[in-house]
């Protein structure tokens, strides 16, 4: 009787892992517009109320990468600042600019 309970919860875990487990997605090709450059060295001002630090970043312009300098911009009072960043959107890479969530 032990036995045959302990077939049967071996193979209800083994069910339960195979269905839990996921299918990884292949990492996005290379950026067609090549490597990003490095980030620039940026004096960030000091703190000031109401107003945070979206850092610089390099931005594709259609035919090369330019520098967008960093710059305080007016806080919302909830959320959470996430910073611009790339993203792969399954075609082409796309900078979504910083923002409140």
């Amino acid at each position: 009787m032990i036995n045959r309970l302990a077939v049967v919860y071996g193979g209800l875990v083994a069910l339960g892992l195979s269905m839990g487990t996921a299918i990884a997605q292949p990492p996005p090709p290379p950026n067609p517009y090549g490597p990003v450059p490095p980030p620039r060295d940026e004096v960030v001002p000091p703190p000031r109320g109401g107003y945070y630090w979206e850092p610089g970043h390099w931005q594709w312009n259609g035919h090369r990468y330019v520098w967008i300098a960093g710059h305080s911009v007016v806080g919302a009072p909830r959320g959470h600042w996430v910073a611009g960043h790339w993203r792969w959107n399954s075609h082409h890479y796309v900078w979504v600019p910083a923002h409140w969530d």
